[in-house]
């Protein structure tokens, strides 16, 4: 189950990111402007934002039709993309996928509550956050290593990497067993509840700060280094060093973290670690101190993911669910924020790393101390909310 899971997380964050590295060859090959490819990925966070509190309201009442809507959307967005070859067909098919990116990515701790010990909670959450990047790595790789004379082939590739875990997840969901996952605060109320809690708006802007800039660097980071002289393919394949490293790290980082209780020090380690690379980009973009702080930076920002998204889960106790799509609206949120600010001084790549550097400093300033995983009970929960 938590592999079909990971494997439909995958496809879905490689569809989200197919054309961020051939953004110019696929202009040519619509026929349409840089501007108008950059929406075929900026779909994606505008509409989670939107999103997010009605995908998690759905997932507590009807999880399992829930999680295959946003599967079949993932895989229907992949197919219509090759099936209508221009570029409306290309943005319907990215708007079917962002649609069901809430759907999907929401489920994490639902599914990992339902079929997995408390214990092997932390593994199985990790395990399906590196689904999720194994995705993004995927993408940048393909792109990066195929061209940009290949957009069609690409499009093929993604339609049959999203349609074979689609049929697999729906193919596991048929035959296992149908634990009752169900939320007793969902929606607005759910997110009211986990809102009320002080940790877990730490953890939120936390996850504000992480993915935004995640977001930024992997918006940003070929325009931002092509001053120094560093050809776009090799910004591309520094990209995908840097997520190469956060699956890596994400897949056995986390159950570490949990094991020594020490998710509040890794949360302060990753936002002042992530600052300080920030930091030697502004001053030196020679190749090899930029590989070594895109490697410490995917490292730290990736595998925090599911450190944060099991905590909030736990915290959250019977309104899981909300807490899980409370940090993927926050993340979301920041990378359109974060974008926007590295994108106003993106023609001075020193200002632009400073200011990245700046942000992981306030995440760094406000993140959460002492304990984090004292789990709210279900009781205060709902009587906060009534």
């Amino acid at each position: 189950m938590i592999t079909g899971y990971a494997l439909v997380a995958a496809a879905n964050q490689l569809l989200w990111l197919t054309f961020t590295p051939i953004t110019t060859p696929a202009a040519h090959h619509y026929g349409v402007s840089t501007s108008d490819i950059g929406w075929l990925s900026e779909i994606f966070p505008l509409l989670y934002v939107v999103l997010a509190v009605p995908a998690a309201s759905l997932l507590d009442r009807w999880f399992r039709p829930s999680l295959v809507a946003g599967a079949l959307l993932t895989a229907v967005g992949g197919v219509l993309r090759v099936v209508e070859p221009t570029f409306g067909g290309a943005l319907a098919g990215q708007v079917l996928v962002a649609v069901g990116q809430p759907l999907v990515l929401n489920a994490i701790t639902g599914l990992s509550s339902a079929y997995l010990t408390p214990a092997a909670r932390p593994v199985g959450i990790a395990v399906g956050s590196a689904g999720i990047f194994l995705g993004m790595l995927v993408s940048l790789a393909l792109g990066s290593a195929l061209g940009g004379g290949h957009v069609h082939a690409l499009l093929v590739l993604g339609a049959v990497l999203s349609i074979a875990p689609t049929v697999y997840l729906l193919g596991v969901l048929a035959i296992g067993e149908h634990p009752p996952i169900v939320g007793d605060v969902t929606g607005r109320d759910g997110m009211r509840a986990v809102w009320g809690d002080l940790v877990i708006r730490r953890l939120a802007l936390i996850a504000f700060v992480g993915f935004g800039l995640f977001v930024a660097l992997t918006t940003w980071l070929q325009a931002l280094l092509k001053p120094s002289g560093i050809h776009a393919s090799t910004a591309g394949w520094l990209l995908v060093a840097a997520v190469t490293t956060g699956v890596l790290a994400s897949a056995f980082l986390p159950p570490l973290v949990a094991r020594a209780r020490a998710e509040a020090r890794m949360f302060f380690v990753v936002a002042a670690g992530a600052g300080a690379a920030c930091l030697l980009l502004a001053v030196w973009r020679e190749l090899a101190p930029v590989a070594v702080a895109c490697c410490v930076i995917g490292f730290l920002l990736l595998s925090a993911l599911p450190v944060l998204l099991e905590v909030s889960e736990h915290r959250a106790g019977s309104a899981g669910t909300s807490a899980t799509a409370l940090i993927w609206l926050s993340g979301n949120a920041g990378g359109i924020v974060i974008a926007i600010l590295v994108q106003i001084v993106e023609g001075h790549p020193t200002d632009a790393f400073l200011v990245m550097a700046g942000v992981a400093g306030v995440g760094a300033v406000l993140a959460p101390r002492g304990a984090v995983r004292h789990a709210v009970s279900s009781e205060s929960t709902v009587a906060s909310v009534v």
